[in-house]
C-alpha cells in the first residue's frame, strides 16, 4: 500500500475510535510523523512525535532504562515496548507505536543485520505489543519498509478491538 493512503486509513481508523496517535521513532527519523502529518486533517488524530537516535535521548526523553538498553541493545523488542510506553507517559495520546533499527549500511552484526528494525504498538493503559523484521535493500529502502510496517502494524492494533 502506498504511505499516503496507508496515512488516510489510520487516520479514519483513529477518528473511528476517538482516538490520537504519538510516535517514538530512532532508525525512521520522523519519517512515520512526516508521511501522516502531509495527511490532511490529521491534526484531528496525530498528537506529537518523538526522534531519539541516541541511547541517551532514548533514556532521556522516553524513560528507557539504561539497564534495557545494556541488556537488550538499542535495536531490540524490549526497547521497542520502553519507548512506546514512554512515549505514552510524555503524550496525552490514546495509542502510539515506536520503530528502532539498523538501517544501514554498516552498524549492523551477525545477531542484528542491517536491515533489522523493532516495532512497538500500545495503547494507553494497555500492553505492548511488538515485533521485529529484516528488511533488504538500502538504507532508503529499509527506512521506508520499516515505515510502511509500523503503519500496518498499527492498523492491526486498532482493528483487534
Amino acid at each position: 500500500m502506498q504511505l499516503d493512503a496507508l496515512s488516510r486509513q489510520v487516520g479514519k481508523t483513529l477518528q473511528k475510535a476517538n482516538l490520537t496517535l504519538a510516535t517514538a521513532e530512532s532508525c525512521t527519523g520522523g519519517w512515520v510523523a512526516e508521511v501522516v502529518t502531509r495527511t490532511a486533517g490529521s491534526s484531528g488524530w496525530f498528537e506529537c512525535g518523538f526522534v531519539t537516535y541516541s541511547n541517551a535521548a532514548k533514556t532521556r526523553l522516553l524513560n528507557v532504562a539504561a539497564a534495557t538498553l545494556t541488556a537488550h541493545g538499542a535495536v531490540s523488542e524490549a526497547t521497542a515496548a520502553a519507548m512506546v510506553l514512554g512515549v505514552l507517559a510524555h503524550s496525552t495520546a490514546g495509542v502510539a507505536l515506536s520503530v528502532t533499527g539498523i538501517a544501514g549500511p554498516d552498524g549492523g552484526s551477525v545477531d542484528k543485520p542491517v536491515g533489522t528494525v523493532c516495532f512497538g504498538w500500545c495503547r494507553r493503559n494497555g500492553t505492548p505489543q511488538t515485533a521485529t523484521r529484516h528488511f533488504a535493500g538500502d538504507r532508503t529502502s529499509v527506512r521506508r519498509l520499516a515505515v510502511l510496517f509500523a503503519l500496518e502494524g498499527l492498523l492491526r492494533q486498532l482493528e483487534q478491538v
